[in-house]
């Protein structure tokens, strides 16, 4: 069933993005890393980093969640997804458990407009295409399910990325 305007897809920078929270593709210890982890530590400041000491760890399929600081965003929800091992470690169930963990501590905290990146698909290595599926999946669910979430954007870094994400959100459904 589309959802209309419910689920948008844009290619932007997730810093810049004006909602209630922004997801961070973060890492287990929840400390600055590469790409977007990186991109986001930047861009909210140090503050970040010792909320991130409050919160962490936080296991791969697990999300934990931070004040946004310098961002436009109020909040960072940190999710931690699977480093790709070839599909042998049971990384797309871990990754869709990720994007549920994400989805229902914006619920718990009452938000209603949450933007994604591509979680796992930089540093970690996880196919595009494949976890575009998985991840438009349990958005899509959630958005269904949920009279709290108004809004999911789904921030991809590029144009390949952006029409990846268009093609999949045709092929679902969406």
């Amino acid at each position: 069933m589309p959802l209309g305007d419910r689920l948008r897809i844009v290619q932007a920078d997730i810093t810049t993005l004006d909602v209630d929270a922004i997801v961070n593709a973060a890492n287990v210890a929840l400390m600055p890393g590469g790409g977007v982890c990186g991109a986001i530590h930047r861009a909210a400041g140090q503050e970040l980093i010792e909320a991130c000491r409050e919160a962490g760890p936080c296991p791969t399929g697990e999300a934990r969640i931070t004040p946004g600081f310098k961002l436009k965003a109020r909040w960072i929800i940190h999710a931690v997804g699977p480093v790709w091992m070839n599909g042998t470690q049971d990384e797309d169930r871990l990754l869709a458990t990720c994007y549920r963990s994400a989805l229902s501590l914006a619920e718990r905290r009452e938000l209603s407009e949450v933007a994604f990146p591509a979680i796992s698909t930089g540093t970690f290595s996880f196919p595009l295409p494949r976890a575009t599926t998985i991840a438009l999946r349990e958005i899509g669910a959630s958005l269904e399910r949920s009279q709290q979430l108004r809004q999911v954007t789904c921030a991809c870094f590029d144009a390949a990325a952006l029409r990846t994400y268009e093609e999949t959100r045709r092929l679902l459904d969406l």
